[in-house]
């Protein structure tokens, strides 16, 4: 591949990562028989936590530092059934059917899915 073709290349990704916002879909979900797991745009599996209710989060912060909220980037808005949440602190997270997303530390490369059913309380997004 030469230099010109590489800096072709680069400038598309970032033509398109710059649009992304508006074409704004879960990234690469992989497919599975009840659905589609959620993998984001940032090669990650989020989360719902069995606990929370719709639109609150119940996670605390030493949940939250095994269950990182899944925050939006700046400028993102809701997008058909995910949501943008306000936590208990104000900050934003985003929801899915209502219900606030994390991701968790010990997912430490893409397609991990280490979180779903731990504790009996975490479920891997399934998207319908």
């Amino acid at each position: 591949m030469t230099n010109l073709t590489k800096k072709t290349l680069a400038l598309a990704a970032t033509a398109a990562l710059a649009t992304g916002c508006a074409n704004w879909r879960p990234f690469g979900s992989e497919e599975v028989r009840t659905g589609m797991v959620a993998d984001w745009y940032n090669h990650v599996t989020v989360y719902t936590f069995d606990k929370d209710t719709p639109n609150q989060s119940n996670c605390d912060p030493y949940c939250a530092s095994i269950w990182p909220p899944y925050r939006p980037a700046a400028g993102e808005g809701p997008r058909g059934d995910f949501t943008i949440i306000k936590r208990a602190d104000g900050s934003p997270q985003w929801a899915y059917k209502g219900m606030p997303l994390y991701t968790y530390t010990k997912d430490t490369k893409t397609g991990d899915k280490n979180g779903d059913g731990a504790g009996g309380v975490w479920r891997a997004v399934i998207v319908k």
